[in-house]
């Protein structure tokens, strides 16, 4: 039996605030010049989203005193400080997406039998592995892998490995989980970089049912064909992501929309090998910019790329677990059917794709 996904499930942070009231938030930081100003203003409006969650209280609008003042400064918390954070929150959202997978996927916690995990916005050992095993119940035995440090493109390495496990042992039931809280490593600057990274990314976690086993769990779900993976000609400088004191540097370059939709149609040509594209695409929003270069660059209607404006629009940038969230969507859309490509883009800047397919669930 093919593998697919079975299930998939979410969770956000319960703070969310608008993108207009983030816009304000962010030009109205001291010293803030006019020029800096007009630069968040046309970064945020021109983001394509709405609405971001968030797991600073700070940013909706309760100052915390550590990483935003009572008079609505940002502050500069150490990076320690930041992963504690991190070490709070994490587990918990992850758990949530976990356990809505499980359920979904009509399965017991006691059949899964591999975990991998996905996160490159915190560390910290015993980690989100060893708490999902012990939140979820499921099997002391449960064999797990961390995929870390991947970006916004390591959902797509996370379901192949899944695949490839699946293939390797068909009686595997493999619960992938995404979780990301890329707003904890938010910065004041006037950089422009820093602004465009402050205009889209969010937080949030997914999670991801994958099976081979036949009868196992509700039918129906995605069945996972192929993936691929490739390096880009350039682009090793424009999306950079490091550890410095004051929290993860995320360098997020004008160029990345430019590279992407210079390079996309190479990489899908030679991904696809010739076969005919599908209608229907699951792109990484790593921005509205990015979504408009591939849907240029691949020549591809609005609608098919409506699922992913959808998810930015509502989430803004997860991370990781972003795709998921799109996936999740195109699940429940009864005018979804048929091959499905994804495509995820990360540091380097590297592309990962998948062909899927939806299955009918009866």
């Amino acid at each position: 039996m093919p593998t697919r996904i079975a299930s998939i499930g979410t969770s956000v942070p319960k703070t969310a605030a608008s993108q207009d009231y983030l816009r304000d938030f962010f030009a109205e930081q001291p010293g803030r010049d006019r020029l800096a100003r007009r630069y968040i203003s046309a970064a945020f409006d021109a983001a394509g989203i709405r609405n971001r969650h968030t797991a600073l209280a700070g940013l909706g609008g309760t100052p915390d005193g550590v990483f935003i003042a009572e008079d609505s400064t940002l502050l500069k918390p150490t990076t320690g400080t930041r992963n504690s954070l991190y070490r709070a929150v994490a587990p918990q959202l992850a758990a949530q997406a976990a356990h809505s997978a499980v359920v979904e996927a009509d399965i017991a916690a006691e059949q899964i039998t591999h975990l991998i995990t996905v996160s490159c916005t915190g560390f910290f050992a015993p980690g989100i592995d060893y708490h999902l095993i012990r939140d979820l119940g499921l099997s002391a035995t449960v064999e797990r892998s961390h995929l870390g440090f991947i970006g916004c493109a390591a959902a797509l390495p996370a379901l192949r490995l899944a695949t490839q496990i699946t293939e390797a042992r068909p009686q595997a039931v493999v619960l992938v989980v995404c979780v990301e809280l890329c707003s904890i490593h938010v910065r004041e600057s006037s950089d422009p970089e820093q602004i465009v990274a402050s205009s889209v990314f969010a937080d949030g976690a997914a999670a991801a049912v994958v099976t081979a086993k036949e009868h196992t769990g509700r039918p129906g779900g995605i069945r996972l064909d192929r993936f691929a993976s490739a390096l880009t000609d350039e682009g090793e400088s424009d999306m950079v992501w490091t550890i410095g004191d004051h929290g993860f540097e995320m360098r997020l370059s004008a160029e990345v929309p430019r590279i992407i939709g210079r390079e996309i149609r190479h990489a899908v040509d030679t991904f696809l090998g010739g076969n005919q594209p599908p209608d229907t695409w699951a792109v990484h929003p790593g921005g509205r910019s990015v979504l408009d270069r591939v849907e240029k660059g691949l020549d591809l209607p609005a609608e098919a790329l409506a699922a992913s404006r959808s998810v930015l629009r509502d989430y803004g940038n997860m991370s990781s677990a972003t795709i998921l969230f799109i996936l999740r969507q195109m699940m429940a859309d009864p005018a979804v059917s048929g091959s499905i490509a994804a495509l995820a883009f990360g540091p380097g800047l590297t592309v990962e794709s998948a062909l899927l397919h939806k299955i009918p669930s009866i």
